[in-house]
């Protein structure tokens, strides 16, 4: 076997993973966000007032660097943390009104990401149901 760096897709996802992530820093940045607060964010967009253990799974974060991360989005006043009054173990992520209007603001983010990886609508939609069926068939092996 010839071993050639650029053919091989672990390579490939490992390399376009690490350049979208680049690209997100500098449209976030004016947002001061970072790409995993962005993701976090969009999770709680998506549904507001969740438990850490279920974002962590939705977001496949540990507690190690999810806590510090929700640490950070509280002191900017972007979500709030609360302790469940029945079972102190459970803390519940909720957004602040500021943390909403932060969605609004980031409602550009998608648009300009695609700007600046300069790909084809058509292919990108490609890309997302490709990675999308890899994404699920490891949940689902993952569950296993």
């Amino acid at each position: 076997m010839n071993w050639k760096l650029d053919e091989q897709l672990c390579f490939l996802l490992y390399a376009s993973s690490r350049n979208v992530i680049k690209a997100y820093k500098d449209i976030l940045d004016p947002f001061n966000l970072t790409y995993t607060q962005y993701i976090t964010m969009i999770a709680l967009w998506e549904l507001d007032h969740q438990l850490v253990s279920e974002l962590g799974d939705k977001l496949q974060l540990d507690s190690g660097t999810l806590t510090p991360l929700l640490k950070k989005l509280e002191k900017d006043g972007r979500v709030t943390r609360v302790r469940d009054h029945q079972d102190q173990r459970k803390v519940y992520i909720s957004l602040t009104p500021a943390g909403k209007a932060l969605g609004e603001a980031c409602k550009v983010v998608p648009e300009q990401l695609l700007q600046c990886i300069q790909i084809d609508f058509e292919k990108a939609k490609s890309l997302y149901f490709i990675l999308k069926d890899v994404y699920k068939e490891y949940q689902e092996v993952d569950k296993k």
